[in-house]
């Protein structure tokens, strides 16, 4: 009996103390989410991609002729893809070439959406 008397007194407190702990630990997770990130505010733009660059005749025909930074020149065409529909149904990553994207996919009917960049690099002087 002194055992049986002993263990009840031993997981008696210790209940009390995790309950005693446990608001403790929801106070502190309470805590966490009221702290904000500081965020950089002003930061300036790379000026190399907001230079405009010539664009070669067949990319003209897509985006037009007048000189462009890159970032618009890429927003234009994916506009032309969006507007022809020239996603692939299948695999949304690749990109079917037409008649007027063909000159700048270099003869490929079908390319990935991360040869895109590369591809216009080629297209473009600065």
């Amino acid at each position: 009996m002194a055992k049986a008397a002993k263990k009840a007194a031993t997981k008696g407190p210790k209940k009390a103390a995790t309950k005693a702990t446990a608001p403790k630990k929801a106070a502190t997770k309470a805590a966490a989410p009221k702290k904000a990130a500081a965020k950089k505010s002003g930061g300036k733009a790379n000026a190399a991609f907001m230079a405009p660059l010539q664009v070669s005749p067949a990319l003209a025909a897509v985006v037009g002729s007048a000189p462009l930074p890159r970032t618009e020149i890429i927003k234009k065409i994916w506009d032309y893809i969006k507007k022809n529909d020239l996603q692939d149904k299948e695999n949304r990553r690749m990109i079917n070439a037409d008649e007027k994207l063909g000159g700048i996919f270099e003869g490929k009917k079908q390319i990935s959406m991360f040869e895109l960049a590369k591809l216009v690099n080629n297209q473009v002087k600065k």
